[in-house]
């Protein structure tokens, strides 16, 4: 039977599945940060961008995925969150993705397929604008480009167990544990005021995107997912039937299928 945790109970308790063992693991210092990574299996790279207060352990149904569909699964923890740190600056996409050219970079990984997920897909989205000959596609998870995409927040019991599941890792993670509270106000304050992304912003972006939506999402409208899709000049829409912002780990078998048949397409 497929594993399906909708209500996010599993997940409160015990986090993702554990990440299997890493082939490579390590630190990149990068603009007053150190950004924690880790590789697993070989092949063409896909690099997984969690979401914000999130970390890489979060990704634990779609590493094995990845790696047993032959590819490379590359995970990093963005600045400030899980065991990477930060300094004094505030938190932006624009940093985030600087981080993630670092991460390529120490790793001589030339060109990869982006898989985003909320924050995340943000930043691989703006890394794709810049670098667009680094990038094979990017798989755009249930995200905003402009804050007019976002719904007026509700909170969900999925949402709470989430919010207690990253409060928990935090502490056992963080090199600042302590600072939850405030790691929590200025992530809220990134993702209020940022990205920004104009029409003719979008249209510059000329790699594959695969917009992607859970059906129930409590934070995206639809409506501006399908925008984007417009928007974009390589890009179609995907709707995840039945699960909502948390899909990787409601029902993986769903996002991973997804998933996979965008880096088969883009890497060939």
């Amino acid at each position: 039977m497929e594993f399906r945790d909708d209500d996010l109970k599993a997940f409160e308790k015990n986090g993702a599945a554990p990440l299997p063992a890493a082939e490579d693991q390590g630190y990149v210092e990068h603009e007053g940060a150190r950004i924690w990574y880790s590789t697993y299996g070989s092949g063409s790279p896909v690099i997984l961008l969690h979401g914000g207060l999130g970390h890489s352990g979060n990704w634990g149904y779609q590493v094995p995925a990845l790696t047993e569909s032959g590819y490379r699964a590359v995970v990093l923890d963005s600045r400030g969150h899980g065991r990477s740190t930060r300094d004094g600056r505030p938190y932006s996409y624009e940093l985030m993705a600087a981080d993630l050219r670092a991460v390529m970079d120490r790793l001589l990984l030339e060109k990869a397929c982006l898989v985003g997920w909320s924050d995340g897909a943000c930043t691989a989205l703006m890394f794709a604008a810049e670098e667009p000959g680094r990038v094979h596609g990017v798989f755009f998870f249930a995200c905003n480009m402009d804050p007019g995409g976002v719904k007026p927040f509700a909170a969900t019991p999925a949402s709470d167990r989430c919010f207690e599941r990253h409060a928990r890792d935090y502490a056992e993670l963080s090199a600042a544990p302590e600072s939850f509270r405030a790691f929590v106000e200025d992530v809220s304050l990134m993702q209020r005021t940022q990205p920004n992304y104009s029409v003719d912003d979008l249209a510059g972006v000329r790699v594959p995107v695969l917009v992607v939506l859970g059906e129930e999402d409590e934070f995206i409208r639809r409506e501006h997912a399908e925008y984007l899709a417009r928007s974009l000049p390589a890009a179609e829409f995907v709707m995840l039937r039945g699960v909502s912002h948390f899909a990787p780990l409601q029902r993986p078998g769903l996002f991973n299928a997804t998933m996979l048949a965008f880096a088969d397409s883009v890497q060939g």
